[in-house]
């Protein structure tokens, strides 16, 4: 009999581990109505592994450790956010302030101006470029980058910090434990080290911590800071176009901006806030430099997402963007997954006339994502938005503008990763002439894209409609 009764407990405390589960989703503050019922149907339909996948990937969980270090950043930060320089302030033309002020209130950093831009748009010249500001470095160069490869742009990176080490400069280095987890087990690591350089880890990844933190949450950011008055930032990580490890999809594509000016100490405080929290080591001395406003420079904003501050920042100043937008909205990614109030906000703006432009790559290294892309098109295009597939390689470049008067430019793409995980970071520049230059740039990806036609993907066939619209199903947890 008790044989018997086995089966019956197991079933029974099985169906109450999902309806627990089930609360707990139905619980959880900040999540949408669709990543909740999506949740909800994999806790129920996935035997046994559904309330397991939930706990590794449902919610952002980065460890009680980081939490406690967070703690302490949230009490410093009070300070760290007094104005140090409030006479930087931008005065912003009157239909950019309401942005601005929704980027400050969800983001915490005002907009500055004064600030010098530089876009660079290839690879290897950016490389060349950071190298030489390191080469000029006198007192500390910092580099934050989600992907560090070993190739040649990795070895110029790490030979110029090396001779930089050397001078008395003192040289920091966060990676992040997943994209970088090859450099971070390579010679050329141990190379930098031996030289004096600090290499750290971001959110390591090992089976202890999984068991309280959740390990597909990524610094995803690309920043580099020379002597507190030089910054880079942008898409681009430390490795060339080939990108040997998905070479079959090169050449990535990147856009990166070096800039001059105050915002450069905001992007300084998001580095050591970062550093602090992998590397228990608070560098705030380092905010003592304050980079004063340059000749002809122009209004800059920082925004730093991720799970540690509201990491719903950059979706909402996306969607402002898109409303206002009276002429025209371009934006490129790699990864096209919106969450439905910016899908709403790119359907609203193309049926109110605006012409807006979706350029993403033709070829995707991720066939899931790319899949679930495609499952947005046909809405889009009923909506009149043009969408265009880039054929020249991998388009990893992460820009926004409207109306050549406003722009976005940073690492988040438009997807619920980078909106809603991933430690993110992008400038808002309030500027006709650059936004002018990265609208030139955005013309010669579409130049060499290849224009979705509505008719055309009317008539897909009904397996490939079957499998774009259920891999878009997976937006919610993608």
């Amino acid at each position: 009999m008790s044989g018997e009764l086995l089966p019956s407990f197991a079933v029974a405390l099985e169906l109450l581990i999902r309806l627990f589960v089930v609360v707990r989703i139905l619980l959880r503050r900040h999540a949408e109505p669709t990543a909740r019922l999506a949740w909800i149907v994999v806790v129920m339909l996935v035997p046994v592994g559904g309330p397991i996948l939930y706990f590794m990937f449902g919610e952002v969980r980065l460890g009680r450790r980081r939490l406690r270090r967070h703690q302490r950043l949230r009490r410093w930060q009070a300070k760290l956010l007094e104005e140090p320089h409030a006479d930087h302030a931008a005065d912003l033309a009157a239909d950019h302030r309401p942005i601005a002020n929704l980027a400050e209130s969800v983001g915490g950093t005002p907009a500055r101006r004064g600030n010098v831009l530089h876009l660079l748009s290839d690879s290897a010249r950016m490389i060349e470029a950071l190298v030489a500001d390191i080469e000029t470095a006198q007192q500390h160069c910092h580099l934050l980058s989600y992907i560090y490869l070993t190739d040649s742009s990795g070895r110029a990176v790490a030979e110029a910090l090396e001779r930089a080490s050397a001078r008395g400069v003192v040289c920091r280095v966060l990676v992040d434990a997943v994209g970088s987890k090859h450099f971070l087990r390579s010679v050329l690591r141990g190379r930098m080290e031996a030289a004096g350089v600090q290499v750290r880890a971001a959110l390591p990844v090992n089976p202890l911590r999984a068991l309280f933190a959740r390990l597909d949450v990524r610094n995803h950011r690309k920043l580099a800071i020379i002597d507190g008055r030089i910054a880079y930032t942008g898409s681009q990580n430390i490795a060339d176009a080939a990108f040997a490890p998905k070479a079959s999809y090169a050449p990535w594509v990147d856009a990166t901006v070096r800039v001059h000016g105050p915002v450069v100490w905001d992007l300084q405080r998001l580095f050591i806030e970062d550093w602090y929290l992998d590397a228990n080591d608070w560098l705030g001395e380092v905010l003592a430099v304050l980079p004063e406003p340059q000749a002809g420079g122009v209004d800059v904003q920082v925004i730093g997402t991720g799970p540690m501050s509201y990491n719903y920042a950059m979706r909402q100043v996306q969607q402002a963007a898109l409303h206002l937008g009276r002429e025209e909205v371009v934006i490129t990614s790699p990864y096209l997954v919106p969450d439905e109030g910016t899908a709403a906000a790119i359907h609203a703006a193309a049926q109110c006339g605006t012409r807006v432009s979706l350029v993403v790559p033709a070829r995707n290294d991720s066939q899931l994502v790319a899949a679930a892309s495609r499952g947005y098109y046909a809405d889009f295009l009923d909506s009149g938005v043009c969408i265009r597939e880039y054929r020249d390689g991998l388009l990893h470049a992460k820009t926004l503008s409207v109306d050549r008067r406003l722009s976005i430019l940073g690492s988040a793409n438009l997807d619920r990763r980078s909106f809603e995980l991933n430690f993110e970071l992008s400038l808002i520049v309030y500027d006709d002439g650059f936004t002018r230059q990265l609208r030139t740039l955005q013309g010669e990806y579409i130049a060499a894209s290849d224009t979705v036609l509505q008719a055309q993907w009317g008539r897909l066939s009904w397996p490939k409609r079957l499998y774009f619209n259920a891999a878009g199903l997976l937006g919610a947890v993608l």
